[in-house]
């Protein structure tokens, strides 16, 4: 336990799955290509080109940055080798729309539990409507204004970046308090006592290379939210909200890329699992905290807000 966050490490017997490349080594090994989808770019779609004899796994909430503004992904991808597919993508960069550059890179963050929730919940409706993995912008862009005025943090271009690369020292405690095991493949996380969620990937050496990452997700929640005091995780609690996970009823969907799109929404918690060749590459679910007459009244600003942005 660090200050007000606590983890779970959580291991599997065995990896299962076809092998993949995370998406940090794809684009430093130059094999991923990301882009704008045209010259004059489309706010919620990207151009990816996997040049690698490998699949490569996006996942939900990384955050590409350059181009003509900074996005993240809104689900998780398991693109083919040798493809060049057309993914869903939210903008963190509300203030510019010009380019920096002509390719994305990894900005090396995931963004925070909070605005993966918010997220996940506006795509689930998404598929719902039948409009595909499209976010409610509107909403991320309030989110990330609400993290930025809370870390005091202020940004020319309103870019979810920034808030992190601000506040770098600070979760870099998080990321010492919190170091990778040997054959870890997931982390479980508390905040204030409270149980906030948890990733799954189904190979431990890709696991290894996105742990720092959602340390950081995790941790921005932890920073923004600390009280004088804490109390202290239940394993008991922990395993509760697994056997939940494990047993929501899921709605199916077909993935992005290669795989199927497996999601749950109960009245306690909003997840998702990319499954392929019988083995889940990455499960998320996370403590839902939002009323459900609330997620009504939202829906149809939501269905508004996929509209205008495609």
């Amino acid at each position: 336990m660090f200050k007000n966050m606590a983890t779970f490490s959580l291991e599997a017997p065995n990896d299962c799955g076809p092998d993949y490349l995370t998406m940090q080594e794809a684009i430093d090994r130059q094999l991923l290509k990301v882009t704008e989808i045209t010259e004059s770019g489309s706010v919620p779609d990207l151009k990816v080109i996997n040049l690698a004899d490998q699949y490569v796994l996006l996942l939900d909430g990384e955050e590409l940055m350059g181009a003509k503004q900074n996005r993240v992904l809104t689900t998780t991808i398991l693109l083919k080798p040798q493809t060049e597919t057309t993914i869903p993508v939210s903008c963190t960069e509300q203030g510019r729309w010009a380019y920096s550059s002509r390719e994305f890179a990894s900005s090396g963050h995931i963004m925070s539990k909070k605005i993966r929730l918010s997220q996940m919940d506006s795509v689930h409706e998404s598929l719902r409507q039948k409009m595909g993995h499209h976010s409610n912008q509107g909403a991320v862009w309030d989110e990330i204004h609400k993290m930025s005025a809370d870390a005091e943090v202020a940004s020319e271009t309103s870019a979810m970046r920034d808030v992190y690369e601000s506040k770098a020292s600070d979760l870099a405690e998080y990321q010492k308090a919190f170091e990778c095991q040997p054959k870890q493949q997931g982390i479980l996380v508390f905040i204030n006592g409270e149980i906030e969620g948890f990733d799954i990937i189904s190979r431990a050496s890709a696991y290894q290379k996105l742990h720092s990452k959602l340390i950081k997700s995790y941790a921005m929640d932890a920073m923004l939210r600390q009280t004088e005091q804490t109390d202290s995780p239940s394993i008991d609690d922990a395993k509760t909200f697994l056997t939940a996970a494990q047993n929501g009823t899921a709605e199916h969907y077909p993935s992005v890329g290669y795989g199927d799109d497996y999601r749950v929404e109960e009245e306690t918690m909003v997840g998702s699992a990319l499954v392929a060749d019988d083995c889940a590459i990455h499960i998320a679910f996370f403590k839902n905290t939002e009323n459900a007459d609330n997620q009504q009244m939202a829906g149809v600003r939501q269905r508004r807000a996929f509209r205008s942005v495609r």
